[in-house]
């Protein structure tokens, strides 16, 4: 099936001014650590020393939230803030978390609602203690509900959507998409806005995102069943460059795209293994989280008028634009 490659790149721009990165690498994980950045920034809040907990649902070893800390760390460095992260993928858990942050009266709370439900009740004792409770990167139909002051991240319906009509341009007729994690609602809905963005077939495959050999097999397998698969569609970086190895286990000529960067998938869409990937840029994410806590304790400031998320994607990163998101992958921040 001939493909068109010239497809129009579709770009987000989300924050005016300059954010500078965090000059230290973190590692994820479900264990607390409180976070001392040397970040370099261009000065440094004068106002009271405050602590954020940042609690997400992050799995072990996931580069993703290596971003979302960095970008995390720049904002507390320049803002004077203590940050405590915290995070762990059992939505119980995550919320026994936030309740832990709750009790030790921290100033701020920032998380992820990958499983809101689960979110709910402690949100709703953040608020009733003063606690002002900021959304970012899964949640982004539920925050209002939830009670949070504001919202940092993609709207993953609006996003999928976007990229079922970039798979219509390069003329892609039955698609699977790869969910790591069932039940959570930023994936599923990556996947449900993919299905009414394109036109041709989607099928959907679950695999356990915490276990890669078992990725790799169950995508492997799932190729080889169905011969007539032309596009692989993943929805984190880990996941794409592991599906690469499918594809060739498989001797599948499916293509593949993805959601979300790192630094090793750059390549992959350098070296043309990976067709393009949707950037919601997680640094930004991080950022924005804690800065926003900053501004509202200090000024009374809230983005979107507690109406609105603030949207950090889809941006489709592809050959025509990689390079200039590599230097900055390169550095850790993208």
């Amino acid at each position: 099936m001939h493909r068109n490659h010239r497809a129009a790149v579709l770009t987000a721009t989300v924050l005016a001014g300059t954010l500078l990165a965090a000059g230290c690498s973190s590692s994820s994980g479900g264990k607390k650590s409180e976070e001392g950045s040397a970040a370099a920034s261009a000065g440094k809040a004068t106002t009271p020393r405050m602590t954020v907990a940042m609690v997400t649902h992050a799995s072990p070893g996931d580069t993703f939230w290596d971003l979302v800390r960095k970008g995390a760390q720049a904002a507390a460095a320049k803002d004077n803030v203590k940050l405590v992260y915290s995070s762990d993928p059992n939505a119980g858990n995550q919320a026994n978390l936030v309740q832990n942050a709750i009790d030790q009266k921290v100033d701020g709370i920032a998380l992820t609602a990958a499983k809101p439900a689960a979110m709910k009740d402690v949100v709703a004792k953040a608020t009733a203690a003063g606690i002002p409770v900021v959304g970012f990167n899964s949640g982004v139909g539920d925050w209002k509900q939830l009670g949070m002051l504001e919202y940092f991240g993609q709207d993953e319906n609006i996003a999928g959507q976007a990229f079922g009509q970039r798979l219509n341009q390069l003329g892609a007729k039955h698609a699977l998409c790869v969910i790591q994690e069932q039940g959570q609602v930023a994936l599923e809905a990556r996947c449900a806005g993919l299905k009414k963005g394109f036109s041709g077939k989607t099928d959907i495959l679950y695999v356990n995102g915490t276990d890669m050999p078992s990725v790799k097999a169950t995508i492997t397998a799932k190729l080889k069943q169905d011969s007539s698969i032309d596009q692989l569609v993943t929805l984190g970086a880990p996941i794409a460059l592991t599906a690469v190895q499918s594809l060739s286990d498989a001797g599948s000529k499916a293509k593949l795209a993805t959601f979300d960067l790192n630094k090793d998938l750059v390549k992959a869409v350098q070296d043309g293994k990976v067709e393009f990937a949707v950037d919601q840029q997680p640094y930004l994410q991080g950022y924005l989280a804690v800065d926003a806590i900053w501004l509202f304790k200090t000024n009374g400031n809230f983005s979107g008028g507690s109406t609105a998320p603030v949207l950090t994607g889809p941006a489709f990163i592809d050959k025509t634009n990689v390079d200039t998101v590599a230097k900055f992958a390169a550095n850790g921040t993208r």
